[in-house]
Order: C-alpha cells, then sequence, then structure tokens
C-alpha cells in the first residue's frame, strides 16, 4: 500500500528511470557468472598466497583437443576441461585421454544449445544430469564441477544448479579465443596483470588456442606460477 502511494506521487520519468536501472542490474547479473548475482560461482581465488592459476578449457572434446593435450604433457602441467555431453558423445575415446592424462572434467551441459539460457528450471536441469550421466558413463566419474555456458546466470539456471549440488565455476580471465583473430591480443589480455589464483578461459576446440597456450605456458615458466586445476585452486572436490 505504502509503495504504491510512493510510486503512484512519482513523475513518470523518474519510473522509466528505476526500471531502467533495474534492467541494468540485472542484465549485469545475467551477463557476469563473476558478479553473483544469481548464484554464487568461483571465478578466482584471491586468498591463496601461492603463485598458482588455473587453466580451463570449455566447449570440448574435440579432435583439436588431442593437440592441446600435446602441449600441456611438453610442460607437465593440468589443467580443467568443461566438456559438452554431445561432445563426449561423439569423441568418447578423447575424453578417456583426458582424465588418462589426469586432468579434471567438468560439466558443461550437454547440448550447449545456443538458447539454452532461455530453457525453463526442470529442461536445464536436464541438460547437467544428462551431461553427468555421458561423461560418468565413458570416465567412471561423475563431475561436480559446472559451468554454464557463456557464462550465463538467471533464476532458473540457479535452481538447476541447486538441484543437482554441483559448484559452479567461473572465471576471472577471458581470452575470448572463439572471436579474436590475433595470437597476440588473447595472450595479453590473459597475462595482462596476472596474479594469484586466477582463472583462465580459453577453448580446446580452436586452433588459434595451440599457440597461445604454448605462448601462455612460457610465461607462466618465466613469471613462476604453478598451473593447477580447479579443485586444488579451490580446495574442493571434482568429482561425487
Amino acid at each position: 500500500m505504502l509503495a504504491a502511494i510512493i510510486f503512484d506521487k512519482l513523475p513518470w520519468w523518474s519510473l522509466f528511470v528505476l526500471i531502467l536501472i533495474w534492467l541494468l542490474i540485472t542484465g549485469y547479473g545475467v551477463a557476469n557468472i563473476r558478479s553473483g548475482y544469481f548464484l554464487k560461482s568461483l571465478s578466482n581465488n584471491s586468498k591463496i598466497n601461492q603463485r598458482k592459476i588455473a587453466i580451463t578449457f570449455d566447449d570440448g572434446p574435440d579432435p583439436n583437443t588431442l593437440e592441446v593435450l600435446k602441449i600441456l604433457d611438453k610442460y607437465g602441467v593440468r589443467c580443467t576441461f568443461f566438456c559438452i555431453g554431445k561432445q563426449v558423445e561423439k569423441y568418447p575415446e578423447i575424453v578417456r585421454e583426458i582424465t588418462k592424462k589426469n586432468h579434471v572434467i567438468g560439466n558443461h551441459t550437454f547440448s550447449h544449445d545456443k538458447l539454452i539460457d532461455m530453457y525453463g528450471t526442470e529442461r536445464f536441469t536436464n541438460e547437467i544430469k544428462d551431461a553427468d550421466r555421458i561423461i560418468e558413463k565413458y570416465t567412471t566419474r561423475r563431475p561436480l564441477l559446472f559451468r554454464p555456458p557463456y557464462g550465463i546466470t538467471n533464476p532458473n539456471i540457479a535452481k538447476a544448479v541447486k538441484a543437482t549440488g554441483h559448484t559452479v565455476i567461473g572465471w576471472n580471465k577471458r581470452s575470448f579465443d572463439t572471436t579474436i583473430p590475433s595470437e597476440k591480443v588473447i595472450l595479453r589480455r590473459i597475462t595482462k596483470n596476472l596474479k594469484n589464483g586466477d582463472v583462465i578461459l580459453l577453448h580446446d576446440t580452436k586452433t588459434i588456442t595451440l599457440s597461445v597456450l604454448e605462448q601462455l605456458l612460457l610465461f607462466l615458466q618465466r613469471n613462476n606460477f604453478t598451473t593447477v586445476t580447479i579443485d586444488e585452486l579451490f580446495s574442493i572436490q571434482a568429482y561425487a
């Protein structure tokens, strides 16, 4: 009642401004996984004292993933791969190779559909569960780490994650290796002001990522950084 009286006395333009502010805040919360607007995510560990960072890969497995694994082997580092269920189904031998190399696998939904952020709670929950099922089928491990496609969050995704019990993993160093054509620009984005506990986002589906990855690992060596998996960086459990 009081709110109705207050809003009734406000000029029309102030209501427009309030609605615009709400839309901007909500839009920021949807698009920025680090905001924690709809759900809590782990995007970096600012409390860590050691020079440790985590490199994560999205959207695989893919034939290109095998080349990524060769480079990681060369430098003796372990990373975290957020895999799409249908890709796991398509390339089961590659996902087995990821686990054989002692990298960690996380859930990145089953379909990674372009409109997946529009799904209702039940449908999105099934996306997570179906990806879990197919990953466990080929690795014998059920992942507890989850990364929403595109880093998008909303109330339905928050409810789905609460239902499945996953830990949501974000990032604070986004490479844009899916859109930026310059290796130098990508490398600069992820190494500029790199700090202890940072989480880097790359994609193991892109050929440009191969050369960027090797340069990144050389940079980390020169600056005495150690690459660890997400579960180690945050001291959490990777699998059920």
